[in-house]
């Protein structure tokens, strides 16, 4: 019997691309939520006036983790074996969901990578965005004996059995680097699905001071050493030995 999954968009002010998107994730998920993380500029209207979806509303912008923290929780709570989560800005192609729901089958997490091989087509990343995600992707190999070529793709499979196991607690874009974390603590078998390369925003922001690359590269290894801290060794981690999170 097929497993049952859920295709989660978190959606921030995105109401050039909301609907086109939703409509085409449609066409290859029959359940779909939408977490609209308080936005401000006509998506809200876009999302109440459709019937074909489900929508938890923030009353106010919280952050990318958040969303997707709510996703989660959705999909736990009503039962589903695997949560998708895809972008709304047009980033990721929603006709590669079957191929997530397929390697999540013999996986805890499967993660889009943009960077295992190369797609025709493949746009060219803004420099300092390229920089720091190769920077926190060895980082994040080196101290948790990962093999990941891509930590900040949003295009993932989770099972709804690893995501009860993880304790996530950052609102914003750094949550996905205090997943990895807890995620090779657990021992969670992690796999990556190469993706075609698509930026189409090149000036996202990240908010106030981490629009700098420096400071957000110096944040987001912050961010991976607390999370490493909360567990009983903080200190680096050699595969294949882990650590259990308190």
């Amino acid at each position: 019997m097929p497993e049952r999954f859920l295709t989660v968009l978190p959606v921030f002010n995105e109401v050039q691309y909301v609907q086109s998107v939703i409509d085409e994730v449609r066409r290859h998920s029959e359940h779909v939520l939408v977490v609209d993380d308080g936005s401000e500029d006509g998506t809200s209207r876009i999302l109440q006036d459709r019937d074909d979806i489900q929508l938890v509303r923030h009353m106010e912008n919280r952050g990318y983790g958040a969303a997707l923290r709510s996703g989660f929780a959705f999909g736990v709570e009503n039962g589903f074996e695997i949560v998708i989560t895809i972008d709304c800005d047009g980033q990721h192609e929603p006709q590669r969901i079957p191929q997530l729901v397929a390697a999540a089958r013999f996986a805890d997490i499967v993660s889009g990578s943009r960077y295992l091989q190369a797609h025709p087509g493949d746009t060219v990343p803004p420099p300092e965005r390229r920089r720091v995600n190769q920077v926190i992707t060895a980082h994040l190999n080196e101290h948790l004996g990962l093999k990941l070529t891509d930590a900040f793709c949003g295009f993932k499979a989770y099972r709804t059995s690893a995501l009860r196991q993880l304790h996530l607690t950052l609102d914003g874009y750094a949550m996905p680097l205090e997943l990895w974390v807890q995620a090779a603590h657990l021992r969670l078998d992690i796999k990556e699905l190469p993706v075609p390369l698509v930026y189409l925003d090149k000036n996202r922001s990240f908010g106030e001071a981490l629009d700098n690359a420096a400071t957000r590269l110096a944040y987001y290894r912050d961010v991976i050493g607390r999370s490493m801290a909360g567990c009983d060794n903080g200190g680096v981690l050699s595969a294949p030995e882990r650590v259990e999170c308190q």
